[in-house]
Parts: structure tokens; sequence; C-alpha cells
């Protein structure tokens, strides 16, 4: 696969899926596209116009408008499917999926479905060819709040993406990378990854550069959420509360409160 960002909004990224056939492939090669969480239509009709490209469907991970709101306007230029979460509550969906669902979208393209609530009730995760799309499960640097699930809901949300290989690529629906690394730093000061980290990320900002995708191993030795089990993030979670935590469960719920007020 080949995939690119399309940028919506502050911050959001819309993806675009193309079959890569060779390691010289371009998008603009192939005629057509999956899209992941449009948000917005514009920039994706002028991406697909000024390619000449063909959307083959398009993938919700959760319900919110910032990541639902340009299907309609899509619709109306193109027919497609449009695959998300059973559980999803936005008209346009034609195909629910569930977890363990195994998504075979042309060109060799196969993703499998993870739900992964927390974020939303509704929320699911898509993988497949090394790559996985954690919408605002799993960020670079961080997770999503707890708009609607609980703590417990969305720490198990992510041990189980933790599990997925680390050389999975990760392509999240948000450009959080550099204030997650700032919050990251007040959690782990001492970590030279992070540090490292951190200073790579200013660069590509300061240079207007997207900052995705990180990989899972790249998460787990910088972003505290996948670090709860470790003895650094998990004192300065208890520091932070001022009591003693039982459980990486109950540092995650310290940290993503911290987080939440930093």
């Amino acid at each position: 696969m080949r995939i690119v960002p399309i940028s919506a909004f502050n911050d959001n990224y819309i993806w675009l899926i193309a079959p890569d056939h060779t390691a010289q492939a371009r998008i603009q090669h192939a005629r057509g596209v999956l899209i992941v969480d449009p948000g917005d239509a514009a920039p994706v009709l002028a991406e697909l116009r000024r390619h000449h490209l063909t959307p083959l469907g398009v993938l919700i991970t959760h319900h919110h408008y910032d990541h639902t709101g340009g299907i309609r306007p899509l619709l109306k230029a193109y027919d497609f499917p449009v695959y998300g979460p059973a559980r999803c509550n936005t008209p346009a969906l034609s195909h629910p999926v569930r977890e363990g669902d195994i998504l075979s979208l042309g060109a060799g393209i196969q993703l499998h479905v993870l739900e992964t609530p927390g974020h939303t009730h509704d929320h699911v995760v898509y993988h497949g060819g090394g790559a996985l799309f954690s919408g605002d499960t799993l960020f670079a640097g961080g997770c999503g709040r707890l708009t609607e699930g609980s703590a417990a809901e969305l720490y198990a949300s992510l041990q189980r993406i933790a599990r997925l290989p680390d050389d999975t690529r990760v392509y999240c629906a948000h450009e959080y990378t550099l204030a997650n690394l700032r919050f990251a730093m007040q959690v782990e000061p001492d970590n030279q990854a992070l540090r490292g980290r951190l200073d790579r990320t200013r660069r590509q900002r300061e240079k207007g550069q997207c900052t995705l995708p990180s990989t899972l191993r790249e998460e787990k030795l910088t972003n505290p959420f996948l670090r709860c089990h470790l003895p650094a993030v998990h004192a300065a979670a208890e520091a932070y509360a001022g009591r003693a935590l039982d459980s990486p469960e109950a540092v995650f719920a310290v940290i993503r409160y911290w987080k939440d007020r930093a």
C-alpha cells in the first residue's frame, strides 16, 4: 500500500490508501483509492480530481463529525461503500464492521478490524499490510480523550494494539505529536529516546512536515500511555496523584487525567 495524508481543519489527517506495486509507485498512478475518516470533503475532492482518482470506499474509525462529515458530499460525487463500526450512528454507513472482520478491498489490500472502545463506545481500528489506522485511539506520543468510554476500556484497547508487531506503522487522525511529546517529557524527563524524538519532531514541525507515521516500536519507547507498566511512569503517576497506585491500569487513568489538565 501507498498511504498519503490529506490535511483537514486545523490538525486532522485524512488518509488515502492506494495499491503500491513497485517501490517507485506514486499515488497518481493508482486509479482507485480508499479514504480513511474524511471529516471534510473539500480537500479530498481536490486531491481526487487533481490526480484523476476514484474512491474504492471509505473507512470510518468512529462517529465524530471531524471523521465523518465529508462522507455525504463525497457520495454526491461518487458511488462507493462506506465501512465503519456497527455501533456507529452515521446514516451513510453501508457496510458495518465488527471485531475480527477481515476486509478485502481490492488490489491486494486486506485490513483486519479491531474494536477499540474508550475514546468513543464505537471506535474501531484497521490494520494490515504493516499499517495501523488508529483514528483517535492511539496517537503519536499519546492517546484519545475519554469522550464516552472509561479509562479501563481505553487502556485495554491500547494493550491490544500494543500486541501488534513492533514495526507496524501508525497512521492516526491528528497532528498532535509535538504537544503529546511535550507532555510525555513531564512524565519521563529522563527518557533519552523520548528526548531525541521530541527534538526530531520539533524540527519537522518547524518545516511544516507531517510527523506520521510512527511505529509501534517508537510508541513503546516514548508514549507514556503504552508505558504504564514501567517503574518510571508508575512513580510519576503516583507523585502526581499523591497516592499509591496498585496497577498499570490505575497508572493509565492518572496519566490520562494529568494530560487532560496539562
